[in-house]
């Protein structure tokens, strides 16, 4: 089984699906692995470092994919109008593995579908127990987190901690991260570490807890309807309008006396929720900083700008492109351990090839195509009305095992939006 890695030529990714120690692990379960020269340079992961784990370095995509049992991606590959035809070098029958964007990508699925690709789009794993391992949403928004405070502090003209000198106090600043999935705990836990007064929203009472545990205040209105905000899965509920306007006005309150507001709310396959409207950013104190990591999918601020840094209202808005590739050392080294674990299981090591049993509840959830055909029930349904391979109906699937609580970013950025629905529509930070 040969398992070939490729660079990635999206623009802001900066992340390689692999690293020294995959390679390893890869090898351990039998596989030869190629790695395309260049692939991890912006990740800080030279040629030579991938060569002296086993992996055989070869020039170019197409080398690195030609005779290649499996391929790994960060990002879903490239389509000839977006300037380079990624999809045209995989032959029938080759199996990909990336973060795909299957449920709002149709363009793309059908391509794959067309070319004979097995494609699996690893936002889609589903979130239970067993597959922790794989999620690698919630790795990759673990580290957002983290680096959300750094960038919004980078911003910020004034110190995060107090101070007191012979010239007198200042006072620390002051934090509201809204959302708290993975990506905002991690927030909470460093602005707090940096010596901010920190405080969090989310409508899923469960979250309280942990924000207090990490030192933050839980700002949120703790009427009835609150405490019964949340599924038995953990997934936040649709709100009344009524709730709706007492929780708005209680936000729109707060962050008037805030330095720095981070933003986490994305729900994949929907545009991100409005959070923070233009008259809340009028409110704010000259130099307050917000920073949206939603703006992918069109922000939480109505003022922010995909990869951009604004200045509006005498707010600086961050609204930076593909955070977790801004520190991608760790989040390919992260992202390749996810596809460790996510291939591991698939690998027939007697008979050297993968094994796909669709009967598997992980198989079944993330796998998009196959033979030519759309498999998956919910990216088929995405893609319906238009002319793309029939969806094939689904194979039986095994007993799911106990659900987690969701904790990925999507999934209570997903609770911190007055606008959530009790649906599990998080596959996906």
């Amino acid at each position: 089984m040969k398992i070939a890695i490729i660079k990635e030529r999206r623009p802001h990714e900066s992340r390689v699906a692999g690293s020294p120690d995959s390679v390893k692990k890869l090898r351990d379960l039998g596989a030869e692995v190629v790695v395309e020269a260049g692939a991890g340079d912006r990740s800080s992961v030279p040629d030579a470092a991938f060569k002296e784990a086993g992996a055989e370095i070869v020039k170019g995509a197409a080398a690195a994919v030609k005779g290649a049992d499996v391929v790994l991606k960060v990002q879903r590959p490239m389509l000839a109008s977006e300037g380079t035809d990624e999809i045209g070098l995989f032959a029938k029958g080759q199996v990909l593995v990336c973060l795909m964007s299957a449920l709002t990508e149709p363009e793309l699925v059908a391509a794959l579908a067309k070319q004979g690709v097995t494609a699996f789009a690893m936002e889609l794993v589903p979130r239970i127990t067993r597959a922790q391992s794989m999620d690698v949403l919630s790795s990759q928004a673990n580290a957002a987190g983290y680096k959300s405070v750094l960038d919004a502090l980078a911003e910020y003209h004034r110190v995060m901690p107090m101070m007191m000198t012979a010239a007198g106090t200042i006072a620390p600043a002051k934090v509201l991260i809204m959302g708290a999935g993975v990506a905002g705990l991690q927030a909470i836990a460093t602005a707090r570490r940096l010596g901010a007064v920190v405080s969090a929203t989310d409508v899923r009472p469960d979250t309280k807890e942990q924000v207090e545990s990490l030192g933050g205040s839980f700002v949120a209105v703790e009427d009835e309807e609150f405490q019964q905000a949340q599924t038995a899965g953990g997934y936040a509920k649709e709100m009344s309008d009524a709730y709706k306007q007492k929780q708005a006005a209680l936000i729109a309150e707060t962050i008037t006396k805030m330095d720095i507001v981070i933003t986490t709310a994305q729900i994949p396959g929907r545009k991100s929720p409005v959070l923070v409207t233009e008259e809340m950013v009028k409110s704010m104190r000259p130099g307050s900083v917000i920073n949206d990591l939603a703006v992918e999918g069109g922000g939480n601020c109505p003022l922010s700008e995909f990869g951009k840094t604004v200045r509006k209202h005498g707010v600086t808005i961050v609204g930076h492109a593909n955070v977790p590739s801004r520190v991608s050392q760790a989040t390919s080294q992260l992202f390749a351990r996810n596809l460790v674990s996510f291939l591991t299981p698939l690998v027939d090591q007697e008979a050297g090839a993968l094994k796909i049993d669709m009967e598997d509840e992980i198989v079944a959830g993330s796998l998009v195509t196959r033979d030519g055909e759309i498999v998956n029930e919910r990216v088929a349904e995405v893609a319906a009305g238009a002319e793309k391979p029939a969806a094939r109906k689904p194979a039986k699937r095994k007993a799911a095992p106990k659900a987690t609580k969701p904790d990925a970013e999507e999934a209570g950025a997903e609770a911190a939006s007055e606008t959530d629905t009790d649906t599990p529509d998080k596959a996906g930070e």
